[in-house]
């Protein structure tokens, strides 16, 4: 069973199956949110992707920045993600067309940021999410 369906830009219809949610800036104790900070985090939470699902192609959509008018610090100006981190498990039919639609199906781990914790669904999903080039992305493999 799969949490919920989404229909990429291309037409294409893809489930998914897992969901981990975080906070992105859950733990930061000191500092500020700040481009250094969050490359790191964006580049963190594909590494634990990737160690996490192995077996899987690991694509990250690119995340939103917000540049708050706030004043600089020592790192330089105050640069905003979304407040979610998320690591989904999509899958859907198989890519290549000459593998039995029966026996086969395409898979792909995403990783993207979000501003609640809304399960994305539908058309109503994140623009980012929905831009997935899954032919090109996903891999397939034998039920």
């Amino acid at each position: 069973m799969s949490l919920s369906h989404i229909t990429l830009s291309s037409g294409h219809s893809i489930e998914l199956t897992e969901l981990r949610m975080s906070s992105t800036y859950g733990g930061m104790l000191e500092g500020y949110p700040c481009k250094l900070i969050n490359d790191m985090k964006v580049r963190s939470l594909q590494r634990q992707a990737e160690r996490a699902f192995t077996s899987r192609p690991v694509h990250l959509v690119l995340p939103s920045r917000e540049y708050p008018d706030e004043t600089a610090g020592a790192f330089g100006p105050v640069e905003v993600l979304p407040s979610v981190a998320c690591i989904g498990l999509f899958r859907s039919t198989a890519v290549a067309s000459e593998l039995d639609p029966v026996l086969h199906r395409s898979a792909l781990t995403v990783v993207w940021f979000q501003t609640g914790v809304d399960v994305p669904s539908g058309e109503d999903a994140d623009l980012g999410l929905r831009s997935i080039c899954w032919e090109e992305l996903a891999q397939d493999y034998e039920l």
